[in-house]
C-alpha cells in the first residue's frame, strides 16, 4: 500500500519512546538541579548549570507533552506535525544535556 506523507499513519513507538524518555529526563534535570546546588552552596560559587539544567527540563517537558498530545489527537496531519516538533524538541534537549555535561565538568574541575 502507498502512503503519501499526509495519510501515512502515526508512528506510535517513536511518540511513546519520546514521551517515556523525556519525562525520565525531566525528573533526572530536577534531580541534578538539586544536587548542583548542594554543591554550590557548600563551594559558595554559582554557576549557570542551573539556569541550563532549568531550560533542559522545560525542553524534555515540552516534548513530553507534544508527543503526549500526538498520542492523544485524531487528526493525522496534527499527528505528524506534532510527532515531528516533540522529536526535534527531543533532539535539542539532547544536545543541551551534553552541553550541560560538558559545562557542570568543566565548573567543578574550575572550581
Amino acid at each position: 500500500m502507498n502512503w503519501s506523507p499526509k495519510t501515512k499513519p502515526l508512528d506510535h513507538d517513536i511518540c511513546v519512546h519520546i514521551f517515556t524518555a523525556s519525562a525520565a529526563m525531566v525528573g533526572v534535570c530536577i534531580t541534578v538541579i538539586g544536587i548542583l546546588r548542594v554543591a554550590v552552596s557548600m563551594r559558595r560559587i554559582d554557576l549557570i548549570g542551573n539556569d541550563l539544567l532549568a531550560l533542559n527540563t522545560i525542553l524534555y517537558l515540552l516534548a513530553c507533552l507534544l508527543s503526549y498530545w500526538a498520542l492523544r489527537t485524531r487528526s493525522l496531519s496534527r499527528n505528524h506535525r506534532l510527532e515531528r516538533v516533540s522529536d526535534v524538541l527531543f533532539l535539542l534537549a539532547l544536545t543541551l544535556t551534553t552541553v550541560n555535561a560538558g559545562f557542570l565538568t568543566w565548573a567543578v574541575s574550575k572550581g
